[in-house]
């Protein structure tokens, strides 16, 4: 099965574009298994959200243009760049503060808001410096529930992203275990699946039961996610959590 979701289906301003990928499919749940909600940002140098809480949430922070400054109640002053990533499980209660450089670019990248488990987790942070700062024509791990995996996520969720360059065509990475959904992002540029679905930046695709797929593109930055709808996660959360 195979499902478009197009930008029509997010909300939002004209600086953060929010997606519900269940929202989008007509779902009664607002989010989509562990995956809650999915933002696009844009943010001009100089901005700045100010201390807020997050309850029950895990945010991968995914910038690919820019530079912040994170600061939170777990006493963490790091800066985050499209090489270096950061995950916060915000479990039982966490705040955090973000500053947009005055010497950085326009801010681009996304906020991703994943379910944990269970509620009331201890809370935690994590960093991650990624080698080069995109994957070309080759899948990358980002996160996933394993103790290998670059950042570890506390439920059934892996996430992964790619560079398509030079009129490539890519398939689906090989994924951790049978009977996975997935959720194909375009970060950037544009691509055609399958030779008869063309997604372009922000949109996204549904696929479940899917034996083969080809991702074709001249150029795109790509970000999958992928979850098990039969695991067990909290759909609570204050901002990964069902919103209908």
């Amino acid at each position: 099965m195979l499902f478009k979701i197009d930008n029509r289906q997010k909300s939002g301003n004209p600086h953060i574009k929010i997606l519900y990928p269940g929202a989008a499919m007509g779902l009664a749940d607002t989010g989509l298994a562990t995956i809650g909600r999915i933002d696009q940002a844009a943010l001009p140098a100089g901005s700045f959200i100010a201390m807020h809480p997050h309850v029950n949430d895990e945010i991968l922070s995914y910038f690919r243009s820019g530079k912040v400054k994170h600061t939170d109640s777990a006493g963490f002053s790091e800066h985050i760049t499209p090489s270096r990533l950061m995950l916060m499980k915000a479990g039982r209660s966490f705040f955090h503060e973000e500053k947009i450089l005055d010497d950085s670019d326009l801010l681009e990248g996304l906020q991703i808001f994943i379910r944990p488990r269970h509620k009331d987790l201890t809370p935690e942070v994590q960093f991650h410096e990624l080698a080069t700062v995109h994957s070309d024509n080759d899948w990358r791990m980002l996160a996933a529930p394993t103790d290998d995996a670059p950042l570890q996520l506390r439920s059934e969720t892996w996430i992964y992203d790619t560079r398509i360059k030079s009129e490539k065509t890519i398939e689906l990475p090989a994924l951790p275990k049978e009977k996975l959904t997935l959720l194909l992002y375009v970060f950037q540029g544009e691509v055609l699946v399958n030779d008869s679905i063309a997604l372009t930046k922000g949109e996204s695709l549904f696929i479940k039961e899917e034996e083969s797929l080809s991702i074709q593109s001249a150029q795109a930055e790509l970000v999958l996610f992928v979850t098990d709808e039969k695991s067990a996660f909290f759909d609570g959360g204050m901002y990964s959590g069902n919103q209908s």
